[in-house]
Parts: C-alpha cells; structure tokens; sequence
C-alpha cells in the first residue's frame, strides 16, 4: 500500500512562524495511507517533528551556507526533542551546481544518499534528483513533464500578467511544473504531487524507509523555488 507524507507548518497559512513558548518543534512530518489522506481519517498520524539543525552561529550561519546549497534537518520522534529518528547533512554542496546530502539514523548509520542537479546543469534541462537508500537500487526524478515545461514557457507573457494581477489583488500566482517523478529502472517508486495541504510525498513502493520520505519531503520543499514557500528559509 502506498503511503504519503507531507509537511504540516501551522505557520504557513497563519503568516506567524514563532516558535512555541515552551520550546517544543511546531513544525510537524505527518503520514497517510491512501483512505486516510482522502478522508482525513483515523490512518492520518505524525510520523515525525521537523526543525533546522542550526550551527553555531544561529539562524544567520544557517541562511549563510543555505545560500551555497547546504541544508541540515533534524527529524524528532516527539516535539520536545527526546528522540532522533533521522538528520540531513550536507555531504557537498556548489552555489548553483550539484549538491550531495545524506540521511542518517539515530545512531549515525547511512539510510540514504540524496543528490539534486539544478536545472541546465550537467546536460539535463530540468532539475534532477537521485535517490539511493542503502540496500536498494537508485531512484531518479526529474522536475515537472516536458509537456507541461513547453506549456509554461509559451504562456510565460500570460503568467506574468497574471502574477501582477495575483499581486494586487492578493491572491495566489501561477507556478512553474513542480510534480516529481522517480523511477528506478523498472518502475515508478516516488511522486512528488498536489496534496491536501500543499505539495507531498507519495511512496508506491512499499520498501521505502519512512525516514528517508520524510528527509526527501524536507529536502525538496527546502527547494520550493522563487515562487514557492521554502520551509526552512525564515529568521
């Protein structure tokens, strides 16, 4: 059975992004099966607490390598930090170019290699992602359909007349394609797709790690582009 995860910012909608005065992570990795995510039932749970692993530095440090592709979560099984399930750190990472990040236990072991190639670099025209979880084979996605790539591009004059309509009138404003599709090399295994809430994670196969969906959630929300809402970018 597939299973989708998504994240939950209760900040997002409301504009407001302070932490809580007792100090717990707001900012939740919640899961569904297919009957939950429709219906909003009882299969609908918090598989995990997302927040920044932040350096010494604060906030700043964070946004200052965030700009030269680094990214650093923690995933908490509880909003008041007693248990790890996860961390991402950043293996490599170019302004610009190839970034390499890693998924790692509680106990410090491997779970999953993540790598992302922008858009028009190393010869693909779309952003591409790999992922490779230990013990299974590469999964890569690119972003968007070409079809809907050469749609947005003819209608670019129309989406600009848009945006500054969206603007004024303080609504929403079209975006680029962003679904995902991953594959290995004998079938679909990930799709990145339009969620109740917002953008989610969907796994078709059932030998993912539900750690890795929810770094890879994190990783390519983190992503959202210009136009997008990038969770972990705030003060």
């Amino acid at each position: 059975m597939s299973t989708t995860v998504w994240i939950h910012d209760p900040g997002r909608k409301s504009g407001k992004a302070e932490r809580p005065k007792d100090g717990r992570v707001w900012r939740e990795i919640r899961a569904a099966g297919p009957r939950g995510r429709e219906g909003g039932g009882s299969e609908e749970a918090t598989l995990g607490y997302l927040e920044r692993d932040l350096p010494s530095g604060g906030p700043d440090a964070y946004l200052a390598a965030r700009k030269e592709g680094a990214r650093t979560f923690l995933l908490w099984a509880d909003a008041y930090r007693q248990h790890l399930l996860a961390r991402v750190v950043t293996r490599s990472a170019t302004k610009g170019g190839t970034a390499v990040f890693e998924v790692l236990g509680a106990r410090g072991e491997t779970l999953a290699v993540v790598s992302r190639n922008p858009a028009l670099h190393g010869g693909h025209g779309r952003s591409r992602w790999t992922v490779e979880q230990a013990g299974r084979p590469a999964a890569v996605g690119v972003k968007g359909h070409l079809f809907w790539w050469w749609v947005w591009w003819l209608l670019l004059p129309l989406w600009v007349a848009i945006a500054v309509g969206s603007f004024v009138a303080g609504g929403d404003i079209a975006r680029m394609p962003r679904s995902i599709r991953w594959k290995t090399s004998q079938e679909e295994v990930l799709v990145w797709h339009s969620g109740t809430d917002d953008f989610a994670l969907t796994a078709l196969a059932d030998w993912w790690d539900p750690r890795v969906t929810a770094a890879l959630a994190a990783l390519v929300k983190s992503y959202d582009g210009w136009l997008g809402t990038p969770w972990d970018e705030g003060k």
